[in-house]
C-alpha cells in the first residue's frame, strides 16, 4: 500500500479504438485527498447557506455549456473510452437535461414536508448533512458524474468525485466546467488516485456519504467500509437484465428492441438487455432475426457515423469478455454468431450470440459486459418469470407482448428495481433508477435521488 507521501504511478488516457496512448496524468497523493476532503467541508460552510436560486444559476449555466460544446464533450468521451460518437452526444444531452431537471425542481422536492399531528405543528426538514464522495466507473463518463453530482450539489452538500481511471480527461473536464460556471472551489473536486486511497477518503472525518457505481465485489468493498465508519451508501452495482418474450409479442419490433437492448454502448451498460428468455413456440423465430440483426452490424472507427459497433473501453475489458464467453463454450454452450475477436486493432469484440448457457455453468449468472447475448428457450410464461429471477441481480428488465395488462402482472412479478413494457430498460432523468439483491439498493434519478442523502429532520412545536 503507497505511502501518505508517495506519488502512485501515473495514469494514462488511451484511445481503445487504437491502442494509441492519449495522455499521461500524474494522480494526487493520499495526503492530497483528504486535504480534498478538508477543502470540501470548509465550502460546505458556505454553500449549504446559498439559496436555491443561487446554486439553480450555476447547475443551470452548467446544463447550458453542456449543450453548447456537445460536439466537443462527445469526441472527448469517444476518443478516451471508445462510444460511438452518437451515442456520445447524446449522452452529453442527458447530462444536461439531468442538471436542468434538479436545478428547476431541487426547491420543490427539498420544501417542508407538513405532518398532521394533534395537538403540535411538525413538518420534515430536508438537509443537507455535507461532504460526498463518489466512486463513478468509465461506460458513461459524463452521465454517472452529472447524475451523482447534479443533485446533490443543489440539495447543498459538496462532492468528490473518484473517476475511473481510464476516463480521466473526461474527469478533467467536468470539474472544469463546473468551476467555469461559478461553482464555488470545493463544492465539486475530481480526485485522480488509486483504489487504495478510497478507504482512507471514506474514513475521513468529514466525509458524510458514499456513493458507487461499478462492480458488485466493489461494493461490497466500499459498503463494508462506509458501514464501519457510520456512512450512508447508495450502490448500483450492475445487472443481468431479462428480457422476456412472450407467444404474444409482435416479433417484429420485439427484435428490433432487442438488437438495441443489447447494443447499447457496445453492450457496456448495467441496464443492457442481457438474458434474452424467450418462450418455446417463438424461439425459433426470435433467435433467427436476432442474428440477423446483430449479424449486420459494421464494426468500426466510432468516430465514424456509420459505425454500428464500437471498441470496448479496454483491451482488458475486451480479453476479459472473450475469456468469459470461451468459458461458457468450454461448459457446452453453443454459439449461434461471433463468438470471439475480429482480426484487427483495437479493443473490438465480435457481436456474439449463445445458446444453451445452463444453471449453475460459468457465466449464467454473471454479467457479459460487452454485445454477448445469451437466449434461453423456455415452456410457458411461469417459466420465463422463474428463469428471470433466477439472478443474483436485479437492477432492470423488460416484458414484450400485446397485452399491456399481461405486461404489467407479469413485470410485477420480476425481483427487479425497474420493469418496463415492450421497451429495453433506459433511464430519465424524471424515473428513479436502482435495483435489489446483488445490483444495490438506494436510488437515483427523480425525486427520490435528491432525497438519499439529505437530514429528513423532524421540527416539533406543541401547541398551547
Amino acid at each position: 500500500m503507497s505511502t501518505v507521501s508517495e506519488k502512485p504511478t501515473s495514469i494514462k488516457s488511451v484511445n481503445p479504438a487504437t491502442g494509441k496512448e492519449l495522455r499521461k496524468f500524474l494522480p494526487q497523493t493520499k495526503s492530497e485527498a483528504l486535504q480534498a476532503a478538508d477543502k470540501a467541508h470548509e465550502a460546505f460552510g458556505g454553500w449549504k447557506a446559498t439559496s436555491f436560486a443561487e446554486r439553480r444559476e450555476i447547475v443551470l449555466k452548467f446544463a447550458a455549456a453542456l449543450r453548447e460544446r456537445s460536439g466537443e464533450f462527445a469526441k472527448l468521451i469517444t476518443k478516451e473510452m471508445g462510444k460511438r460518437i452518437s451515442e456520445a452526444r447524446d449522452e452529453i444531452t442527458f447530462c444536461a437535461e439531468i442538471a436542468e431537471f434538479y436545478a428547476n425542481g431541487a426547491e420543490e422536492f427539498l420544501s417542508d414536508h407538513s405532518m398532521d399531528v394533534d395537538d403540535a405543528d411538525a413538518y420534515i426538514q430536508y438537509a443537507p448533512i455535507g461532504v460526498l464522495v463518489g466512486v463513478m466507473p468509465w461506460n458513461f463518463p459524463f452521465y454517472q458524474v452529472t447524475r451523482f453530482a447534479a443533485p446533490n450539489i443543489m440539495a447543498g452538500n459538496t462532492t468528490i468525485v473518484r473517476h475511473a481511471s481510464i476516463v480521466p480527461q473526461c474527469a478533467e473536464a467536468i470539474e472544469a466546467l463546473f468551476a467555469e460556471c461559478g461553482l464555488p472551489d470545493g463544492v465539486f473536486t475530481n480526485l485522480l488516485i488509486p483504489h487504495e486511497f478510497i478507504k482512507p477518503l471514506i474514513e475521513h472525518d468529514h466525509v458524510r456519504g458514499v456513493s458507487l457505481t461499478g462492480s458488485e465485489p466493489a461494493g461490497r468493498s466500499v459498503a463494508a467500509i462506509a458501514g464501519r465508519n457510520l456512512r450512508p451508501t447508495v450502490l448500483e452495482l450492475g445487472g443481468n437484465d431479462p428480457f422476456i418474450v412472450l407467444e404474444d409479442a409482435d416479433l417484429e419490433s420485439t427484435i428490433e428492441m432487442a438488437v438495441k437492448g443489447r447494443m447499447v454502448n457496445s453492450g457496456q451498460s448495467c441496464v443492457a438487455a442481457k438474458r434474452f428468455i424467450v418462450v418455446e413456440e417463438l424461439a425459433d423465430e426470435f433467435i433467427k432475426g436476432l442474428k440477423e440483426g446483430m449479424g449486420a452490424l459494421k464494426l468500426g472507427d466510432p468516430m465514424d457515423e456509420d459505425t454500428d459497433v464500437a471498441p470496448l473501453s479496454s483491451e482488458e475489458a475486451a480479453r476479459d469478455l472473450d475469456e468469459k464467453v470461451q468459458s461458457a463454450i468450454r461448459a457446452g454452450a453453443t454459439v449461434v454468431l461471433g463468438g470471439g475477436r475480429p482480426d484487427r486493432d483495437g479493443a473490438f469484440y465480435n457481436p456474439t450470440i449463445l445458446t444453451d448457457v445452463a444453471p449453475g455453468t460459468p457465466t449464467f449468472d454473471e454479467e457479459l459486459f460487452g454485445p454477448v447475448a445469451t437466449v434461453y428457450r423456455v415452456k410457458d410464461e411461469a417459466a420465463a418469470i422463474e428463469l428471470a429471477n433466477n439472478s443474483s441481480y436485479g437492477l432492470g428488465g423488460s416484458v414484450y407482448t400485446r397485452d399491456i395488462d399481461r405486461g404489467r402482472k407479469v413485470a410485477e412479478q420480476i425481483d427487479t428495481g425497474m420493469m418496463f413494457i415492450n421497451q429495453p430498460t433506459n433511464s430519465q432523468a424524471e424515473l428513479p433508477f436502482g435495483g435489489v439483491k446483488n445490483s444495490g439498493y438506494g436510488r437515483e434519478l427523480s425525486k427520490l435521488g435528491i432525497l438519499e442523502f439529505v437530514n429528513k429532520k423532524l421540527i416539533h412545536a406543541k401547541k398551547g
